[in-house]
């Protein structure tokens, strides 16, 4: 039987770049997470009869909202309802289970990789058919439907086993839980050479960081490649993710920078993030920036079978630094900047625009799913160690005698007034007319501008991305506010300098000068009240 609830809107309810994201707290209200959940399937069309996967990262209140969702999309007219085992999925594999078993979309429950636990984050996010990010179109369809919603219907049924695989009966719809490993780990076999990676004995550690990739991490790397027992540290998904923050950076990961820095470093050191689509690379006293990582997956990818054929483009956020650029400029391939957001690779990658894909936040994957993916970015790395017997250092060495060098940090002043963020980026903005010319110390503005985008697929325009300003030299910053927290607002700025010979610097030192122009140009002291940032990576 259908029942329905009678309820009222939110006024909040809108997604941002990665779905709807907000405190436990506020998804705990009555009708909340239903309202949104009913929401998005009030909006999206070709429900009756079709397929809908379901899964999470495990953080604190997966496992209700998941109950709450097949019950509302049973009563929606769904046929078929598949969800990771208990109520597990990372993000790109429930990208791949989205286009394997043929599904109209999915349902996501993460805050990626925001803190969890009842007094931390939690969110939901819309995938459609191809596997990626609903694109603004339909998010907006989504938020305008919030804001007049006056019922939810769910099934009136019990909640069902969510650790045992098999079929259940919820109204007239089928609930398949499933191995949220297993398929994942197929494709990764195919794309891979596991058996070079497995005869190279490479030793590794793994920061799964008490969130999603455990499983998988241990499945692949210890099981499927050999690692050693133990390579996987932090494996075991934790509802508050063990009271840490599993963001894949130099401040939350400290402890895997510490060890490869050390003397007993292994040769590779990873980590991934809540929801697993980001990821860290750290080599024996040689860390890689995400940018960099992107740029030298690209120059080698063609050493894994998966592209043994090469590339068809690169696509690359536009704060990501330009390394990639140079590397699509030497092969002969295309070369796309895009805003911020997944969704804008997803349009390049079905179009066959775009072989690999990466942005500067640690999220870099490829045309196997329409997510970024943070094992897969591993993966990759090892079997371009194992194919060309190098270091992480004497790789990053030899791409950088052969390209050039983009240093490049990233500063975060998180948890900004919103109201002060908001009038830092008016103010800057009002300005941008002014600042070619200008000289701020040694460098000299060529360019300044607020990016917009035209999407080469479908001629959409995205607008206000992000503020650039450009030295001569190829120096820049870029200053944008994030839409993945969920409290005030996060102030991002983006430092790069270009050298072609001087390739083995200190990052800090080199960009010290861009770093004191950044906040002279926006006033950052002035209008944040911060003299430093929270964080660097």
């Amino acid at each position: 039987m259908i029942r329905e609830h009678q309820t009222t809107p939110f006024p909040d309810q809108k997604p941002g770049t990665s779905g709807l994201r907000k405190k436990v707290r506020v998804f705990s209200q009555p009708n909340y997470a239903e309202n949104f959940v009913q929401s998005v399937f009030d909006v999206i069309e070709g429900k009756q009869g079709a397929t809908l996967v379901i899964g999470g990262d495990g953080r604190f209140l997966n496992r209700e909202v998941i109950q709450v969702a097949i019950r509302i999309a049973a009563a929606a007219g769904f046929a078929r309802i598949v969800v990771g085992r208990g109520g597990i999925l990372s993000t790109p594999a429930a990208s791949n289970l989205i286009r394997l078993r043929r599904a109209l979309g999915g349902l996501i429950l993460s805050a990626s990789h925001n803190p969890g636990g009842p007094e931390e984050d939690f969110g939901i996010k819309y995938n459609i058919a191809n596997g990626g990010p609903a694109p603004e179109k339909i998010t907006d369809a989504i938020y305008a439907r919030t804001r007049a919603i006056d019922v939810w219907r769910a099934v009136d049924a019990a909640d069902i086993d969510l650790d045992t695989d098999g079929e259940t009966q919820v109204g007239d719809a089928t609930v398949e839980i499933v191995d949220p490993v297993a398929d994942y780990a197929a494709l990764m076999e195919r794309l891979f050479d596991f058996p070079a990676i497995r005869a190279a004995k490479l030793t590794m550690a793994f920061d799964a960081m008490s969130a999603v990739t455990g499983p998988y991490a241990h499945e692949i790397l210890e099981n499927c490649l050999s690692f050693a027992p133990g390579t996987v540290r932090n494996g075991t998904p934790l509802p508050d993710f063990g009271g840490h923050h599993p963001d894949p950076n130099l401040v939350h990961a400290r402890a895997l920078y510490d060890l490869m820095m050390g003397p007993d470093a292994p040769d590779v050191g990873a980590a991934s993030d809540g929801d697993g689509d980001r990821n860290l690379i750290i080599g024996r006293a040689r860390f890689v920036t995400p940018s960099d990582s992107l740029a030298m997956l690209a120059a080698n990818a063609h050493l894994a079978p998966g592209y043994k054929d090469g590339l068809k483009g690169i696509a690359r956020s536009m704060p990501t630094s330009a390394a990639a650029d140079r590397v699509a400029e030497r092969l002969g391939i295309p070369a796309y900047e895009t805003p911020t957001g997944w969704k804008f690779f997803g349009n390049l990658l079905d179009a066959g625009l775009a072989t690999i894909c990466g942005e500067e936040s640690a999220g870099t994957g490829s045309d196997h799913v329409r997510e970024k993916d943070g094992l897969w970015a591993v993966l990759l790395w090892l079997n371009i160690l194992a194919a060309t017997g190098k270091s992480v250092d004497q790789l990053a060495r030899d791409h950088w005698a052969t390209y050039g060098r983009n240093y490049y940090a990233r500063h975060d002043y998180e948890g900004v007034e919103s109201d002060r963020a908001d009038a830092l980026m008016a103010e800057l903005r009002g300005r941008l007319a002014t600042l070619p010319g200008a000289r701020f110390g040694d460098l000299t503005v060529e360019t300044a501008d607020d990016f917009a985008y035209t999407d080469p697929t479908d001629g959409s325009v995205s607008e206000h991305q992000g503020v650039r300003i450009l030295f001569a030299g190829s120096s820049r910053i870029v200053f944008r506010l994030s839409g993945t927290g969920t409290s005030g607002a996060t102030l991002r700025v983006y430092l790069e300098r270009y050298e072609a010979e001087r390739v083995d610097e200190d990052t800090t030192a080199m960009l010290g000068q861009i770093a004191a122009a950044a906040d002279e140009i926006a006033g950052i002291v002035r209008h944040t009240g911060r003299d430093h940032p929270d964080v660097v990576t």
